[in-house]
């Protein structure tokens, strides 16, 4: 038995053929589906990547206990088990998250490896002297990771030394040294086509458009303020760099007709989540509810041991389940504490009826299929919450001794096998409070462009959500963080739809757009330090926006524009009083 899993990040389901794309180029896509199944229901769980891929080890939920971060001491892995039964287990891969801090434990559970550098600022290539650095709409730049990505790119400089180029190519190099043997699963994993959407010419060329504007193909996580054509150039650079990952994939298709492994190999192609590009007026991911068109997910099975090619599936299935389909058709047992189940391939029996998605601090989600249900936190403290680990790391960095200060032991949770975490203050940097409860119907509304509200639906929702939590073993602080109940019902009296709507309905208007608000000596586009520096400037801020001015976080933002400080801010700041803070500084 053989495997392979094809794994592209921030890949949009809507853009490809086999679900309706009509305007990329993806024709290997198209192929892939005409010899897999085709999954049309298929839902992320726990976000973003490294959230996601402990997921993929362990095929459990993990976001309602703590954010990014490791696989834990007592976390199942699936490349692990397969290794301890006799299979090889490779990974090849370009994701820089697996080799930071807080993803440091998961390539090594694998029998080998491979990891190729460059990408989003990889701290790769060593150079003192800063790059030439283009207009660029991006606004994000501290850290250091957008300067890194300019040193990176100039060490690719044609499309053989691009770092997905060469993870496929270790990918094939790995089939075809191992063709004729039995018993290995390989992992291609690609970083692509997560921003920034850095690809060569011969794909920008598949998107012919006429754009003189500034260097633009790494949108910050915000609110779009950019102009119409702006938008349309950075979804044009996704769909480059789409073509490009269409490309590689073409070349697995390629290779496994050359060394006849469709009898005897099973293969996925996935995705860990989507990615907003200026729909509903949004940026990135993160900092906004998880909408469909970044939960909703691609997915591709082809199954050797069933005649199953080019249908499609309807079920109800999520990343949880990309363990137990792998173990089950190697035929080693599935741990009591995954709670995913093998994809439905040879029929369409459901799996499960509902699912349970989001991020840590976040929205905690529920979909039936028809109804997604997206729980916010019944105060603007978004707390109490906290994080359950005994990996005490971030993405990029460990735990602070501040962070560490208060913690303290809890009890075992089911599925820690009987060992204490350590349980402490968590946060959370987006507050999913301003854009409150949300309930969509997506049979009626698939744009989710409707909040409904529907006590009776909600009532249903909520209290399917409560049951997954529990099935999950939530810890007490978020049943208390979203204002529902540990144990007994669900009841009227937990209701937030309605009680939130006039918030969620502020938090979803469009922001200015430049083209919409007038100028003068200050304006929004006014750096944001500016206008703190001027007594009259900084007196209308606040008397509009009350708190922005005094927050931390104008220390790093002091050089954005006020527009995009707004966009930034995840709701925080309602475009009325953009609107009347426009108005005055243009009189200034």
């Amino acid at each position: 038995m053989k495997a392979i899993m094809v794994m592209f990040d921030s890949l949009n389901r809507r853009m490809l053929p086999p679900y309706g794309g009509d305007w990329t180029h993806a024709p290997n896509f198209a192929r892939l589906a005409e010899r897999a199944v085709t999954y049309d229901n298929a839902y992320a769980g726990s976000m973003p990547c490294m959230p996601a891929r402990r997921e993929l080890h362990t095929g459990r939920h993990n976001f309602l206990h703590r954010s990014w971060g490791p696989l834990e001491p007592f976390d199942d892995s699936l490349p692990e088990l397969l290794k301890q039964n006799g299979v090889h287990t490779h990974l090849v891969s370009d994701h820089p998250h697996y080799w930071e801090d807080g993803g440091a434990t998961y390539h090594g559970r694998y029998t080998t490896w491979e990891f190729f550098r460059g990408q989003e600022g990889d701290p790769w290539k060593g150079q003192v002297a800063d790059p030439p650095m283009p207009a660029d709409l991006k606004k994000v730049r501290f850290g250091g990771v957008y300067r890194q990505d300019l040193v990176n790119r100039a060490h690719m400089a044609t499309e053989d030394r691009h770092p997905q180029t060469l993870t496929f190519d270790a990918g094939l190099e790995f089939l075809r040294t191992n063709a004729e043997a039995d018993q290995w699963f390989v992992q291609i994993e690609t970083f692509d086509p997560h921003e920034p959407f850095f690809s060569h010419q011969r794909y920008k060329d598949l998107y012919p458009h006429a754009y003189d504007g500034p260097h633009f193909d790494w949108p910050d996580y915000k609110r779009v303020v950019e102009t119409d054509d702006q938008v349309a150039h950075a979804r044009y650079e996704y769909g480059a760099l789409l073509s490009m990952c269409d490309h590689s994939l073409g070349r697995v298709l390629d290779t496994m007709d050359e060394l006849g492994l469709w009898d005897d190999t099973l293969l996925i192609v996935n995705t860990d989540h989507g990615l907003l590009l200026g729909e509903k007026g949004w940026w990135g991911k993160s900092v906004q509810p998880w909408f469909n068109e970044l939960v909703h997910l691609p997915l591709f099975v082809r199954d050797p041991r069933h005649e199953t090619a080019g249908e499609r599936r309807s079920s109800l299935v999520q990343t949880i389940d990309v363990a137990p389909t792998l173990l089950d058709f190697f035929g080693v047992d599935i741990p009591a504490d995954m709670q995913g189940a093998p994809l439905p391939v040879a029929d369409d029996t459901p799996v499960r009826e509902v699912g349970l998605f989001g991020m840590h601090g976040g929205h905690v989600n529920v979909t039936d299929g028809r109804y997604v249900y997206m729980r916010a936190p019944h105060s603007a403290a978004n707390s109490p919450l906290e994080e359950h680990t005994l990996m005490p790391t971030h993405m990029r960095g460990r735990f602070t001794p501040a962070e560490l200060a208060d913690l303290e032991l809890a009890e075992p949770f089911g599925f820690t096998k009987g060992v204490r975490t350590l349980r402490m203050p968590g946060r959370s940097f987006f507050n999913p409070y301003p854009h409150g409860t949300l309930l969509y119907d997506v049979t009626a509304d698939p744009e989710q462009c409707s909040p409904l509200v529907d006590d009776a639906v909600e009532l249903r929702m909520a209290g399917l959500l409560v049951e997954l939590m529990r099935a999950n073993e939530a810890p007490p602080s978020q049943y208390e963080r979203l204002g529902l109940p540990a144990e007994g019902p669900v009841t009227e009296k937990h209701l937030l739809v309605r009680a939130q709507r006039e918030r969620a309905e502020q938090a979803a208007l469009p922001l200015p757009r430049p083209e919409d608000y007038p100028e003068g000596r200050y304006s929004l586009r006014t750096p944001i330090a500016a206008l703190i520096r001027d007594p009259a400037a900084v007196e209308v801020l606040r008397r509009h926006l009350p708190g922005v001015v005094d927050s931390e976080l104008l220390q790093l933002l002091g050089p954005t524009p006020l527009l995009d400080v707004a966009a930034m801010a995840g709701g925080l700041i309602p475009p009325p009083g953009l609107h009347r803070v426009a108005q005055e500084l243009a009189e200034l």
